[in-house]
């Protein structure tokens, strides 16, 4: 088992410090898989929480066992002071109802940005009404939604594909999302596609991209993502001023060696920057 560089109580003295000290700057939080905490002046936004082993429970009598490679950094009920929760999608490693329902018990005033296509499932897993326009806020791509202190503005994302429902929503999102004068892009899951590139270019300089590495293997019989030479490239193209990796070390059979990453965006000449579980990273 990994151990987290800081969890529990050390993590929530972190998250406090950070804001006391430097509340001017974005401060970044690696929660494990691709959950992030990010936080400025004030205001606290999860993205991709997955805080609960429901995974490993679901496929613990399975031929695919989902086995925890790392310890969990926080209880989802400890995280009292979040003003937005958001999605990229279905998968449960990303819309994980163990995490979301203890997260709206304590904290009444949180909202949720989503893919539309998604809201119903969302409600269900939350524990939250279907109808509740204003806790859950669903977008597609190109929409911009904008919660208190966060900007957040729906880009494409393929996992696999670029799909759709019913309605013309997409399945698939990133975010890039404007904290004060930061931005960052959040790519969910994804694969490169076409136009990509553009669609965050057009929301200005990116400082933080939070990209996935463990790749597309049919074998594993899960939907695939960013490799790292990929995820490097992407953030070069881009022109983010700090490229961190995702979705690793989470899960046994799904998962990717960092240094990979960090030997990729070196040879690129992209600045990168891998953390711990629990890890905090401060720009400003």
């Amino acid at each position: 088992m990994i151990a987290a560089v800081q969890k529990d109580d050390a993590l929530l003295r972190d998250i406090r410090e950070s804001g006391r000290r430097a509340p001017e700057q974005l401060h970044a939080w690696w929660l494990g898989q691709s959950g992030f905490l990010l936080a400025h002046e004030g205001c606290h936004v999860l993205v991709d929480p997955y805080l609960s082993d429901s995974l490993t429970s679901k496929y613990a009598a399975t031929d695919k066992p989902h086995v925890r490679m790392s310890e969990r950094v926080i209880d989802p009920s400890r995280l009292d002071f979040i003003d937005v929760v958001t999605s990229s999608h279905h998968h449960t490693d990303h819309l994980d109802g163990d995490t979301l329902r203890p997260l709206f018990e304590v904290n009444p005033g949180l909202r949720m940005v989503l893919p539309r296509a998604w809201r119903e499932l969302a409600a269900e897993r939350a524990g939250v009404e279907p109808g509740d326009g204003f806790r859950l806020t669903g977008v597609t791509a190109g929409d911009s939604v904008s919660i208190g202190g966060a900007a957040f503005h729906a880009v494409t994302a393929a996992h696999n594909e670029v799909s759709h429902d019913a309605a013309g929503n997409y399945q698939f999102l990133g975010y890039v999302i404007r904290l004060g004068p930061h931005t960052v892009y959040h790519s969910g899951d994804t694969l490169l596609h076409e136009g990509l590139v553009g669609q965050i270019g057009a929301h200005g300089r990116i400082d933080l991209a939070i990209l996935p590495i463990n790749g597309n293997r049919p074998e594993r019989r899960v939907a695939g993502n960013l490799d790292a030479a990929e995820a490097a490239r992407l953030a070069r193209d881009i022109g983010a001023r700090l490229a961190v990796p995702c979705h690793y070390h989470m899960f046994g059979f799904n998962t990717a060696d960092p240094a990979g990453f960090e030997r990729e965006c070196g040879a690129l000449g992209q600045p990168c920057f891998v953390p711990g579980h629990g890890g905090r990273l401060s720009i400003g």
